[in-house]
């Protein structure tokens, strides 16, 4: 019965925990331990064992309880006793089920990564009998059989240490003071009889804490306890993002507070700046971003931050400029322009002003939409005030005289594609004429209509269908 008792506690402990192994928020867990005694009595200690199962629950992070059973054999030789036996003849040996209830402290649990350090103590009671009495010795303690209950108290300390994902090894130094001085059959006031051991166990963790979040970081305890960040403080490094954040959104290391190491932290970067934490020099000037943000004052997303067409780098560790003045040496003509041109963009007296740039025709294949012409509705009859867009096309065309152009003409989906397709090649013809009256030879000008079949633009909407109604003109030479 009492071998039973002690396997259902072993099973019990082994199959009623599931999860990873934890020192801290495991709510669970339970395992079986075996004591190598040393007894304490009256008589000389000899080879004894203890075997135990538990279960553990907590309590705090610091401060758990646990309770247990177990099942041994506490042996002693009678060497106090003159004997006329031979020496196997001298052994006293008696049945353990201790059963007690454990406090124990674990004060460095809320860091311990691999190794889990703690301290006991309880109080419990023994069931114990005497099994065998020496045969070569005669005294009166010996005509009866020690049989009964008696309290005891553990103490002691030990460690646990992590095996695997969900099991722990324990190793304890242990003792126990029963308050009986029958463990052997024989009493000897004042001592009580007591034990002393030395245990190894294995212990089994039961919770799912570790798929919990405790700091709502993003992350749950433990893929904390893989990287290494706190499950208890959402944010480790300190630099304003949460641990969760860094590993999965912005790839940053949650235990440094600065990933690229050029000075901003990386919360700075991603709220204050918008800069990349990974990249010390987000916009590829030349800067890190620390000193564009520090110490010149220059944007650290943009390479030309008052857009002369020097990269704020180059200005600072080449040209000596200014990289937030367009005009380092104001002499009226921009750093860009001068370092282009092969002045010095630190002296003013070289600012020559520069010839305007003359405006290049449209290349061949290139349309041009002509906003702005109007026509009356359902005619070719080109209203009044077009007559500006329509002199803006001539003087192109008369600048430009090697140009030839087609003019095609476009309407939206309303009516029937017939009239559409003959109305917008009137409109075409209508422009060429225009222009054909202010001196542009007609034969560099093709003339299309082709109606609703070239929309840009939907034709369920008035503002849709008012863009597909246009005059398009296109370069063909």
């Amino acid at each position: 019965m009492k071998k039973n008792l002690l396997i259902l506690l072993c099973l019990f402990a082994l199959f009623s925990t599931k999860a990873d192994a934890q020192f801290k928020d495991y709510v669970m867990k339970g395992g079986i331990q075996y004591n190598q005694l040393m007894p304490f009595s009256e008589y000389k200690a000899s080879l004894s064992f203890l075997g135990r199962a538990y279960l553990g629950f907590e309590l705090t992070n610091l401060v758990s309880i646990e309770i247990g059973g177990g099942y041994g054999q506490y042996k002693t030789t009678d060497d106090f006793h003159p004997s006329v036996g031979s020496a196997d003849e001298q052994y006293v040996k008696t049945e353990i089920i201790p059963f007690d209830a454990r406090l124990r402290l674990s004060p460095w649990s809320r860091t311990a990564k691999n190794w889990n350090p703690y301290f006991y103590t309880g109080a419990g009671l023994t069931r114990f009998k005497v099994k065998d009495l020496p045969s070569g010795i005669i005294i009166p303690e010996y005509a009866f059989i020690a049989d009964g209950w008696t309290a005891h108290i553990p103490f002691g300390f030990g460690t646990e240490i992590k095996m695997g994902n969900n099991v722990l090894l324990d190793l304890s130094a242990n003792a126990t003071y029963t308050f009986t001085d029958m463990l052997n059959s024989f009493a000897l006031k004042p001592y009580k009889d007591a034990y002393g051991s030395l245990a190894l166990g294995l212990t089994f963790t039961g919770s799912n804490s570790g798929m919990l979040d405790n700091d709502k970081d993003g992350l749950i305890n433990m893929r904390e306890e893989e990287i290494g960040t706190d499950p208890e403080n959402p944010d480790t490094d300190g630099d304003g993002l949460k641990d969760g954040a860094e590993v999965d959104q912005y790839k940053t290391n949650p235990l440094a507070k600065d990933t690229d190491g050029e000075g901003l932290g990386d919360g700075e970067e991603v709220l204050q700046y918008s800069t990349n934490p990974l990249n010390r020099d987000s916009d590829n000037d030349k800067l890190n971003d620390y000193e564009e943000v520090k110490t010149y004052m220059t944007l650290p997303n943009d390479r030309d931050t008052e857009d002369d067409g020097l990269i704020d780098g180059d200005e600072v560790l080449t040209y000596k400029t200014n990289p937030r003045m367009i005009d380092t040496d104001l002499g009226t003509i921009g750093d860009g322009i001068e370092v282009g041109r092969g002045t010095n963009p630190l002296n003013p007296d070289d600012d020559l002003p520069i010839e305007a740039p003359r405006e290049e025709a449209i290349k061949v294949g290139a349309e041009i939409v002509l906003e702005g012409i109007n026509f009356a509705s359902g005619s070719y009859e080109i209203s009044p005030g077009s007559e500006d867009v329509l002199d803006k096309a001539y003087l192109s065309m008369r600048d430009n005289p090697a140009i030839d152009v087609e003019i095609s003409g476009h309407t939206d989906s309303r009516g029937g594609r017939e009239m559409n397709m003959n109305l917008s090649k009137n409109r075409a013809e209508s422009v060429k004429s225009y222009l054909v009256a202010k001196g542009i030879d007609g034969t560099r000008i093709e003339t299309n209509g082709y109606g609703p079949d070239q929309p840009i633009a939907t034709n369920d909407t008035d503002e849709g269908r008012l863009k597909n109604r246009r005059i398009v003109f296109k370069r063909v030479r």
